[in-house]
């Protein structure tokens, strides 16, 4: 049984234009990051600054360089909240560094004063300290004096009536009509001032938004700048990453030709040489024991038979005809079909999707080998094959033809005992090198007891 389902991801808010109203629906958060800006870099700066002074007017002392330690990882406290704040205030996240990567095989000793070598962390005592303490006093006296006016004039309407006029002779309104027109506006003024406030209310909060938006992004594009991983290291990591996978591939492709190698050596290969033998001695035989002969030609004539067995069962290592002929979905149901243990499988890619052939004989191997591992290891009386697309593609909508940040998801599960695990040499190890060399994901669940759930994600 095969369903098809199309996955399609919404575009997400980041990607929108900002309109007016999506504008105003930040205000809030954008607000609750700008609010507590003062408290939060008073107590940053406050602690930061005591700890790191204290270390170095200790520094001759062992005490001083601890102090001075703590300041570092203190200002990296204050930064990584600083990333969440903004990430809850609507903005994309940013990336943090990798913190361990000065000394990631050292012992407790090399961590501990790994901040001193690592210049994240220079620079997160750079920001916490001095940084954002200018920037914040800036941008949390506009987010008060803006959200202060915004609602104090919207609302003098109806407070002004507790407040006493004394005997003033003059209105906020009429000076300011009589600065722009030259004309004195004889007004009360309660009402004068009612109006002049509200005008001014409603400017303040008509660009509320704008101001909010604009204030955060500054501390944004600052925190970009101090306290996100750089491009270097990215780049670093994803060079040992590929230089990882295409080591995996190669001791995946050895372990298989060694596999291989050995299997017609034990099989197919010593069917064939006694077949030779056999063969000989009926020849020799032919003339002067016939029965016997015949006999021997029976024998061969089964060792024939069970060397085309074998290397039937051989072949299926390789990529089976209808794979490339019906694709992925057919070859996984006529391998359920020859499975030992009773195998259902159900598609959810999307209708006239094309997965690339050299992920499409991938996929194939890894679930005939995960199923061939429940057949040996899981006591299991049924198995399920579950194949599926995560992700959307980059054109618009999602299209299935579409190229993208997507994956193919192979889920391979059975109702057996549980307990699986990798071990060097086996099945298990030998499906996570071949994944890895892909540049994919191997997600093991094995509870004693089971059940026992293989997830594969293979980029596309």
């Amino acid at each position: 049984m095969t369903t098809t389902d199309t996955i399609i991801t919404p575009p997400s808010d980041s990607l929108r234009r900002p309109t007016y109203a999506r504008l105003w629906a930040g205000v809030p958060r954008e607000l609750g990051f700008l609010l507590p800006v003062l408290p939060i870099f008073i107590a940053g700066t406050t602690i930061t600054a005591t700890l790191f002074f204290t270390g170095i007017g200790m520094i001759v002392l062992i005490a001083g360089i601890f102090i001075a330690l703590a300041a570092l990882y203190v200002a990296r406290g204050f930064g990584i909240f600083e990333l969440m704040r903004l990430r809850a205030a609507g903005f994309p996240a940013i990336t943090a560094p990798a913190w361990d990567r000065a000394a990631p095989r050292a012992r407790w000793f090399g961590k501990l004063f790994a901040p001193v070598i690592d210049g994240h962390y220079w620079l997160y005592l750079l920001h916490t300290m001095v940084v954002n303490p200018i920037v914040g006093v800036v941008t949390w006296s506009i987010t008060i004096v803006w959200t202060s006016t915004a609602l104090g004039g919207l609302s003098y309407w109806f407070w002004q009536r507790f407040i006493p006029l004394g005997d003033r002779g003059w209105t906020f309104f009429g000076v300011t009509s009589e600065f722009f027109t030259g004309r004195v506006t004889e007004m009360d003024a309660r009402t004068g001032d009612s109006i002049f406030f509200l005008i001014t209310g409603v400017i303040f909060a008509v660009t509320l938004p704008f101001i909010t938006r604009g204030l955060t992004w500054v501390h944004h594009q600052i925190a970009r700048g101090m306290l996100s991983a750089w491009t270097s290291e990215s780049l670093r990591q994803q060079v040992s990453g590929l230089a990882s996978s295409r080591s995996a591939a190669v001791a995946a492709e050895g372990t298989a030709l060694r596999r291989l190698e050995r299997d017609i050596h034990d099989g197919p290969q010593q069917r064939l040489v006694r077949l030779q033998m056999d063969l000989a001695a009926a020849d020799r035989q032919l003339d002067t024991d016939p029965a016997a002969a015949r006999a021997l030609l029976d024998e061969a004539m089964q060792q024939s038979k069970d060397a085309l067995d074998e290397l039937r069962a051989l072949s299926r290592g390789f990529a089976p005809p209808i794979l490339m002929d019906r694709g992925l979905v057919a070859a996984l149901e006529s391998l359920a079909v020859r499975a030992a243990v009773p195998t259902h499988v159900t598609s959810e890619l999307p209708e006239g999707m094309e997965v690339p052939p050299e992920v499409e004989r991938n996929a194939y191997f890894i679930a005939a080998e995960a199923l061939t591992n429940v057949a040996k290891h899981s006591g299991a009386n049924t198995a399920t094959v579950l194949v599926a697309v995560e992700g959307v593609s980059e054109d618009a909508g999602g299209s299935a033809g579409g190229s993208g940040t997507r994956s193919l998801v192979l889920t391979v599960s059975d109702n057996g005992h549980g307990g699986a695990a990798e071990v060097e040499g086996h099945g298990i190890a030998g499906l996570v090198e071949r994944v890895h060399g892909l540049g994919g994901i191997l997600d093991l669940t094995s509870p004693d007891g089971g059940p026992t759930v293989v997830l594969v994600r293979l980029p596309l």
